[in-house]
């Protein structure tokens, strides 16, 4: 079986035309068959592709060829087949959607995976701060990390509150690749915290680099993985709904009307026919 590796990327930028890169991207990628979602905006792009090693290759090797991408770095991840259906290019008000009204210029200081290891190992004072949903920080997160009760990005200025005594602490914030890290750190910024950090490349570079070590469980990816083990001895930190055995499978409830997303290891998968609950395994609207 051909391996498949999965290229994350993204970079806020001044996008002057991007209805005429979107067109020319999306033709581009259908060309090469490759899979895959990439969010355009005036602010910038943001994708996460898969393909074979040359597929990724030429892929990568295009985006490099743009001026304005020229230094576009990638984060690479592997997958036993394609996590993704279909190629998808779409242009959107924000690549990630915040709503946060912040200049992506003026963010946080980036810190190295190599530079936040030494500040865990050094036993230094600083604050991790999770900018992700609770749904993924509920599966994998740094070790002593604070992780915000939110289940979409645009709920992070609620945190706010919580904050207040760590306005002159130094804060690292990561994300699964650094995307809403910039935004995050912006916002905190602007309300007046002195000392913001982010980790360069989020999780998947410091997994990559450091595997095994500060980062607990496994990170939570937005393709039909749904995770990735961060290490070779990964292991499950949450809980199945169900039997409450150590569990680090998301399935979507296959009661259409329902569809929610929630932990279940394999044996409670089958016995409640990927449902959540009695009703929706009794519903007559379950994909069966």
């Amino acid at each position: 079986m051909v391996p498949i590796i999965v290229s994350s990327f993204y970079k806020y930028i001044d996008l002057l035309d991007p209805e005429s890169f979107q067109k020319e991207h999306q033709e581009f990628c259908n060309a090469l068959e490759i899979k895959g979602k990439v969010l355009v905006a005036q602010e910038g792009i943001n994708g996460s592709v898969s393909g074979t090693k040359e597929q990724i290759k030429e892929y990568e090797e295009k985006l490099n060829s743009y001026k304005e991408f020229s230094d576009l770095t990638f984060k690479r991840t592997l997958s036993s087949e394609h996590p993704f259906k279909k190629t998808i290019v779409r242009i959107r008000e924000e690549i990630v959607t915040s709503k946060l009204k912040v200049d992506p210029k003026k963010t946080g200081k980036y810190i190295t995976p190599l530079a936040l290891k030494k500040l865990y190992d050094t036993q230094q004072d600083f604050l991790l701060l999770d900018a992700r949903n609770a749904y993924e920080s509920a599966i994998g997160r740094f070790k002593n990390a604070i992780t915000p009760n939110i289940d979409i990005f645009r709920d992070f200025p609620k945190v706010l509150s919580t904050l207040q005594p760590y306005k002159e602490k130094k804060i690292v914030l990561y994300c699964t690749g650094g995307v809403r890290c910039e935004k995050a750190s912006a916002f905190l910024l602007k309300e007046g915290f002195k000392d913001v950090h982010q980790i360069e490349g989020g999780i998947i570079n410091y997994i990559t680099q450091f595997p095994d070590t500060y980062f607990e469980g496994r990170c939570f990816v937005f393709d039909d993985r749904l995770s990735v083990p961060t290490g070779e001895k990964t292991k499950d930190i949450s809980l199945c709904e169900k039997c409450h055995v150590p569990c680090s499978l998301y399935i979507n409830c296959s009661n259409i009307s329902c569809d929610r997303l929630f932990l279940c290891c394999d044996s409670c998968k089958i016995e409640f026919q990927s449902t959540c609950s009695k009703i929706c395994k009794n519903s007559s609207k379950r994909f069966k």
